[in-house]
């Protein structure tokens, strides 16, 4: 099989335990491949994908072969694949814009960014001779207008594109049709992860509509010590955060929630915690008679390698789009592995349908 050639926007967390976990599976078979949604995809394994372009603006970071860069500072997930060989792909300058909220760049601990001194690259050029064919997007929450920057870079170099945060592109029909017109994947928007906050939040609450339990008050609070959680204290980036994570769990409901029953959202930063994540969720409901009951849930997960597990899925099937022919967005893996896909479906759904995409089945 030939490579699977990808780019990354952000040399964080996420882009380490992705990067990580391409070749800690090189030495895997697929009867002790454990942690994969699929071991192979369409005939692609994980080794099969490589990094051929990144981008970050922490001069910690540029310049640097990226396989160096994601051990680099402010980055504090788990490393599980130690002596990385150098990739010979050196980390570019990307574009700043919004992609920083102001109090990170004065925060008195390891997670301050250092903004390095160097010119923004080209980045469709670089994208071009990198000889990339789809772009991961591991940008912070908030980052709005360097999402929508990105994703015209994508359509100008004519490479597919993976929304792994918030901001909504593959889920706006404009920009999908954009996709579609130029006959480019996308994948989108809000990267889930394998077993987190979200699909079990959602699950528990399936579980509730199937068994005839009326749902009337719910939350879920997240708490986190790495980049993501300290970038969310502001909260005028969190707008499509806490709109994606709830609609995710609104849309397996079989009547929407009042907004003032229903909260879900970051909460909180704590140092400490690093690359941990810790969920606290909470649903009060009826049984048989009306009768009261709640469940109180704890959820500890490691953040980043978390949300790997979905994308080196979505990057796969990605790669099968691009060897059909197929433009736009994805809908069968975007509900899969995204918060905020084009197309809700509930998750046992959205696995049927990534199968029969794989196999052929299904166009998108």
């Amino acid at each position: 099989m030939d490579k699977i050639k990808i780019a990354i926007i952000g040399v964080g967390n996420c882009a380490s335990s992705l990067i990580q976990g391409i070749h800690y599976y090189q030495n895997k078979g697929s009867e002790d491949a454990i942690g994969l949604m699929h071991w192979e995809i369409g005939g692609y394994l994980p080794s099969d994908i490589e990094v051929v372009a990144a981008f970050d603006i922490d001069k910690r970071k540029v310049g640097k072969d990226v396989n160096e860069a994601i051990f680099s500072q402010p980055n504090c997930t788990t490393v599980f694949s130690k002596d990385l060989p150098l990739s010979g792909v050196k980390v570019s300058m990307g574009h700043l814009m919004d992609g920083v909220a102001s109090h990170m760049e004065k925060y008195e601990d390891d997670y301050t960014f250092l903004i390095a001194e160097e010119e923004p690259v080209d980045v469709v050029e670089t994208l071009k001779k990198s000889g990339a064919e789809i772009v991961l997007s591991y940008l912070p929450v908030g980052s709005e207008e360097a999402t929508r920057f990105y994703a015209q870079c994508c359509l100008d170099a004519e490479v597919a594109f993976i929304n792994n945060i918030p901001v909504f592109i593959a889920s706006d029909p404009d920009w999908a049709a954009k996709f579609h017109e130029k006959g480019i994947p996308i994948v989108g928007d809000d990267i889930k992860a394998q077993i987190g906050a979200t699909i079990t939040h959602r699950t528990l609450a399936s579980l509730f509509r199937e068994r005839g339990v009326k749902l009337d008050r719910t939350y879920q609070l997240n708490t986190g010590g790495n980049t993501d959680f300290l970038n969310m204290l502001n909260r005028d980036r969190l707008d499509s955060k806490k709109e994606s994570k709830t609609e995710a769990v609104q849309s397996v409901l079989g009547k929407r929630m009042k907004p003032h029953n229903i909260h879900i959202g970051p909460s909180d930063y704590v140092p400490w915690q690093k690359d941990n994540k810790v969920c606290f969720l909470r649903m009060e409901g009826r049984t048989f008679g009306d009768i009261p009951m709640e469940i109180e849930l704890r959820l500890s997960v490691e953040d980043s390698p978390n949300s790997a597990g979905c994308v080196i899925d979505a990057i796969r099937c990605c790669k099968l789009a691009l060897n059909r022919g197929i433009g736009g967005a994805l809908t069968s893996i975007s509900s899969y592995t995204m918060k905020h896909p084009p197309q809700q479906f509930n998750d046992d759904k959205a696995a049927e349908k990534v199968n029969e995409f794989i196999q052929g089945n299904l166009e998108r």
